[in-house]
Parts: structure tokens; C-alpha cells; sequence
């Protein structure tokens, strides 16, 4: 007899719990766990003695410092062309700035490809021509790189297609979803909190989460953080309005969501991360003097 206090005990026995009987050894059918995790990574750098004449790799470092001390007290941008430096100072810097976890691309007649370095809040940015061909090549400090938020919603529209008539059959739930996201992104302000959909926790149908993709269409920029496994970020042709998808490490989808707001926090480098960038990059130089 249960006692009325106590915790009832549950069903053990679900699929994968139990040895299937047709398996030699009756192994058991486990989820696949994730096996790696992506963590910050000093960069490799050469030897004081083996770079030649880095002088100008130093004073354009000594900016990069400057500059990121700045943007984390004080927010902002800060931009630094990379033009007119020699191979050895280049194969420095680009040694320095190694790859981080977070690229972004932003589509259009002149494309910008975007890469952090391995120090958060410092980008490089490449600004492309017609062609495809490097038209400008900076370091950029900054939480996020100016481009993506001037050029996220330049063409977007101010709110969402609500319309029901025709709908498939098959469509559920979305077009309330559609609603409120009119509604939120139509008065979504800058300093305003953001606004969060968990598709992965709402009973949609595949025809309401094509329905949601036809409604809102695709922005220009996509961004790509990596770490544990992966978050995928794009812009949508509805201003204020993101869709982001997390992938563990399996590149399952593990979370779906929609977010009203500027730039999602997850693209975005914090200031304390962008303090300690500055004291990195600082020690880094520091052995090259």
C-alpha cells in the first residue's frame, strides 16, 4: 500500500529503456550524447625572433587595444582599416585575430563577409564588390559590426501578413503566432525588451511552420555562432524579426524560435567580454615589444 506523501512510481520501461530482443548481447538503445564542445583557444603565434619587421603591426595593435577599452566602457564602434601594412605585419595580425566562434554574412548587390576574431567584439569585415572582390577590409570593435544592424531591415517591411483567407489545410496555430508577431514588431522600440516565440514548445503542424517561413521571408543577414553545437541566426524580411535555430553538437534541432528585437542577444559580445579582449590582445603585444 502507497502512502499518501509518498512520490508514485513511474513507467521504466519506455522505448530504448529495455534490451530489444532481436540484438546480439541485448545491447540498449541509448540517445546520442554530445561528444565536443567548442572553447576559447589561445592562438598559435610565432616566435618573437621569426616575424621580421613588425612595427606596423604593433602601432595597428596598440589601436585595437585602444579601441576595445573604449567600446567596453563606453559602447559604440570603432573602426580600423586594415590598408598599407606589409606581409609580415599582416601574417601577424591575422595570426593574432585567429577565428572565433561567430561569422556572419549579409546578402546584396555588395555583400560583407564578417568573422570574429578569437577575442570577442573584434570582427573582420569584409565589404565585397559587384564582383565579389574585397573592396574594404577593416577590424571593426564592437559588440556587433555596424553593417548588421544598418542593413538587417533596410528593405524590410514595418509588420507582418496577417491575412487568413485561402489558408492550406493543415494550418493550425500559426496564424495567431503571425498576429502577435505583427503586433510586437509594429511597436518593438530600441531598449525594448525582447519579444521571444518557443516554436518548439507550440503544437504546430509542418504546413504552420511554412506558413510562418512564406509569411515572414528571408533578410539579408545570416549569422552563424558556434560553441556548443550551433545557433544559426537570420534576419527576416519583417523588420524587428529574427528566426534562430539551436543545433547540439549532433546538428539536431534542440530549440526553434522567433525573436522580436534589435539584434539577438546571442550574436551580441558583452562589454565585460570585450574588457578582457582588450587585456588579451594587450598581453599578446606585449611579448612582441
Amino acid at each position: 500500500m502507497e502512502h499518501p506523501n509518498q512520490i508514485p512510481v513511474v513507467n521504466i520501461y519506455g522505448p530504448g529503456s529495455q534490451p530489444e530482443p532481436d540484438t546480439e548481447g541485448g545491447r540498449l538503445d541509448y540517445m546520442t550524447m554530445p561528444t565536443s564542445m567548442s572553447t576559447f583557444q589561445p592562438p598559435l603565434l610565432p616566435e618573437p625572433d621569426e616575424v621580421g619587421d613588425i612595427s606596423a603591426a604593433l602601432a595597428f595593435l596598440d589601436k585595437g587595444c585602444a579601441a576595445l577599452e573604449q567600446v567596453s566602457r563606453q559602447g559604440g564602434e570603432r573602426l580600423i582599416p586594415l590598408q598599407g601594412l606589409n606581409d609580415n605585419a599582416l601574417g601577424l595580425i591575422n595570426q593574432i585575430l585567429g577565428v572565433g566562434e561567430v561569422s556572419a554574412t549579409i546578402a546584396g548587390d555588395t555583400p560583407v563577409d564578417i568573422q570574429e576574431s578569437v577575442m570577442a567584439g573584434l570582427w573582420r569585415v569584409h565589404h565585397l564588390d559587384k564582383e565579389g572582390r574585397v573592396a574594404g577590409d577593416f577590424l571593426e570593435v564592437a559588440a556587433i559590426p555596424a553593417a548588421v544592424r544598418q542593413l538587417a531591415f533596410q528593405s524590410a517591411r514595418a509588420g507582418v501578413d496577417t491575412n487568413t483567407e485561402g489558408l492550406p489545410a493543415g494550418v493550425i496555430n500559426s496564424p495567431a503566432l503571425l498576429v502577435e508577431l505583427d503586433e510586437k514588431a509594429r511597436h518593438y522600440r530600441a531598449g525594448v525588451s525582447p519579444h521571444v516565440i518557443n516554436l518548439s514548445l507550440l503544437p504546430l503542424s509542418p504546413e504552420d511552420l511554412l506558413l510562418l517561413g512564406e509569411r515572414l521571408g528571408v533578410g539579408p543577414v545570416t549569422i552563424l555562432s558556434r560553441g556548443y553545437g550551433n545557433c544559426r541566426i537570420g534576419s527576416t524580411a519583417c523588420r524587428s524579426v529574427w528566426w534562430i535555430k539551436y543545433y547540439n553538437s549532433e546538428d539536431a534541432l534542440i530549440l526553434n524560435t522567433i525573436e522580436v528585437t534589435a539584434i539577438p542577444d546571442v550574436a551580441v559580445a558583452a562589454p565585460e567580454d570585450i574588457a578582457d579582449s582588450a587585456e588579451r590582445l594587450r598581453e599578446i603585444v606585449e611579448i612582441y615589444r
